[in-house]
């Protein structure tokens, strides 16, 4: 073995999630909406959660495109563990500040998921910073009763 070929442990978690990458424009938002919906329905979420994860990763990305720098790129991570979808999004922006967690699109957002979370961490040796929105959406089999 190389020292470029990963371990298999290095290798599984490498390809654990699909991460997309594309313009932080609102015309892009379809292709996102589409990874989110078949992600869910490979895990056998029910319509409604399907729906919902939709909706919730488009809001996430529509927060963060209105809060976008010019020209930059929006990444989307999806990850499954145990049936639970964790959906990871950020893009660089020239504000510092987070979402506003009190507008009305987040409390939307805040309904369709079980999590929501988000932050913002300034790029080294740039005037810019990463805005991020986390989220997570349970299968109903692991809810807790």
């Amino acid at each position: 073995m190389s020292h470029t070929e990963p371990h298999s442990g290095e290798l599984d978690n490498a390809l654990s999630g699909v991460e997309l990458r594309i313009a932080a424009d609102p015309t892009q938002l379809s292709v996102v909406r589409a990874v989110a919906a078949d992600i869910a329905m490979r895990q056998d979420f029910d319509l409604d959660s399907i729906e919902d994860l939709k909706l919730a990763v488009d809001e996430a990305c529509s927060t963060l495109i209105s809060l976008a720098s010019k020209g930059a790129v929006l990444s989307a991570r999806f990850v499954v563990a145990d049936g639970d979808v964790q959906v990871s999004t950020q893009v660089v922006s020239e504000r510092a500040a987070p979402p506003d967690r009190d507008s009305f699109g987040w409390r939307v957002l805040s309904a369709l998921v079980d999590s929501v979370t988000t932050w913002v961490a300034p790029k080294s040796g740039e005037e810019s910073y990463e805005v991020h929105i986390d989220l997570v959406k349970r299968s109903l089999g692991t809810v807790d009763a």
